[in-house]
């Protein structure tokens, strides 16, 4: 999108009560970095095919992997990154490692990410 291809005001007019009440409400400068961060890990179609397999049944990595045609480092890499979102959470099942999905949360952001494309 071109800068030409944004409307702006004719007139400068600053409505200081408005931008008061927003900025009353703008979280702190950490909260913001940590929400970006967060919306980072969604920027990977391989992350989200990894969390649409999660919806549907806790597995492990052995598993996972076949399901997405990659290899188990491969899918090892992106459950870190989507364990250290607290996305994704690990529990031992005897010499397996099955991954699941931390809470509902993640199934909510998703829907609600699709539901927004789908409109």
């Amino acid at each position: 999108m071109a800068l030409a291809d944004v409307e702006t005001c004719e007139v400068n007019e600053i409505h200081a009560d408005k931008v008061a009440k927003i900025n009353r409400q703008m979280p702190d400068e950490d909260e913001l970095y940590d929400l970006a961060e967060l919306f980072k890990v969604f920027g990977d179609s391989t992350r989200i095919r990894i969390l649409f397999a999660l919806f549907e049944e806790d597995i492990c990595v052995c598993d996972l992997a076949e399901t997405l045609g990659m290899t188990q480092s491969a899918v090892s890499h992106q459950l870190k990154i989507l364990k250290q979102a607290k996305l994704v959470s690990s529990r031992r099942d005897g010499r397996q490692v099955i991954y699941y999905l931390s809470d509902d949360h993640v199934r909510t952001i998703i829907e609600m990410g699709k539901e927004h494309i789908e409109e």
